[in-house]
């Protein structure tokens, strides 16, 4: 096993490195990301472990799932990237299927064949000390991708993502120009326990109950992140709070989801009733250019790149930031026709 993980921590900062066309498909001579989909009382079956590697990076990844547009961009850069790079990377490729205790399995799994550095988007925020514990011991330190885990900073390397609860206060900000700073208003959460549904409802509750007092929000319920379960609580706002004149999605599915149930319901999404949501999938986009949805703030999802890098300089003992910031935007309605060509998700 390899030596324990000791890197301490400096103040200089990574950069952040582009991905362009991340749903691009890679050579044919590439070698093919080795993925293993989580059952859920199965050990995962992941390839065996190849004790040599010739000198690559090997990195276990264990995603949650595929609950959206933005979760998928996000798998296609991992592994794009790491099919890309062949030469240099070996990535061992978990999908979780929304279950903790599938990314546990994973987790476990990547620690037996002795991978060089854990990756993890955690599905919710709690009960992780245990196996981040067990990886510590094995000397393969994790990194978080995009959400963070309510875990001892020493049991983890770095938290590569964006800060949730700015968003939050953002998409408080915009909501509250585009409705005139008063009226009714419903939010759509994400699921429950997840770092990215805590912090945005934290930012924008905050945001709004500090500095606008004419501005209420009159129920809040989880979407679970998915645009099917956005619709049905939109459909259910709709029917007990008829005069809300805005919503706000804790990301851009859900909002998407919001929309057809506003359209059903015989009212205007973008005039009726505002939207502002998080992410800022190509989806999102279109429905602002047809005058559907009216502003999101980006999360950005390409962190295939960065999640790599980093990688790589734990695996020579180097430091980094506890806390890589991803570079983001708003983006609203006004500017959705000129921007949307350039979204590469």
């Amino acid at each position: 096993m390899k030596k324990r993980f000791l890197g301490a921590l400096l103040s200089t900062a990574i950069v952040v490195t582009s991905l362009a066309g991340c749903g691009s498909a890679a050579p044919a001579n590439e070698a093919p990301v080795q993925t293993a989909t989580i059952e859920n009382e199965e050990t995962p079956k992941a390839a065996a472990p190849d004790s040599s590697s010739d000198g690559k990076l090997v990195v276990g990844f264990a995603q949650i799932g595929q609950e959206s547009g933005w979760r998928d961009a996000e798998t296609m850069s991992i592994q794009n990237y790491a099919k890309e790079h062949a030469d240099e990377v070996e990535l061992k490729f978990a999908d979780a299927q929304q279950k903790q205790e599938n990314q546990i399995k994973a987790i476990k799994s990547f620690i037996e064949q002795d991978v060089d550095v854990i990756g993890l988007a955690p599905v919710v925020e709690t009960g992780w000390d245990q196996v981040f514990a067990e990886a510590q011991d094995a000397g393969i330190p994790i990194i978080l991708l995009d959400r963070t885990a309510d875990v001892d900073e020493s049991l983890y390397a770095t938290f590569i993502g964006s800060d949730f609860i700015e968003e939050g206060k953002l998409a408080a900000q915009n909501m509250a120009e585009l409705i005139g700073k008063k009226g009714k208003i419903v939010e759509l959460e994400g699921t429950v326990g997840a770092s990215a549904a805590t912090d945005r409802k934290t930012g924008f509750d905050e945001e709004i109950a500090a500095n606008y007092p004419d501005i209420e929000i009159v129920a809040s319920q989880t979407g679970d992140f998915t645009r099917a379960q956005g619709k049905e609580v939109m459909e259910s706002f709709l029917k007990s709070n008829p005069d809300i004149v805005g919503v706000y999605a804790h990301n851009d599915d859900m909002a998407l989801g919001a929309i057809e149930a506003i359209k059903e319901a015989g009212l205007k999404p973008g005039e009726d009733i505002v939207t502002v949501s998080v992410d800022g999938v190509k989806g999102i986009f279109e429905a602002m250019v047809a005058g559907e949805a009216n502003c999101t703030v980006e999360c950005n999802p390409l962190l295939g790149p960065l999640f790599f890098e980093t990688a790589a300089k734990l695996k020579k003992g180097e430091s980094v930031e506890k806390w890589v910031k991803s570079v983001d935007g708003v983006f609203t309605q006004d500017v959705a026709k000129d921007a949307i060509d350039g979204r590469a998700y």
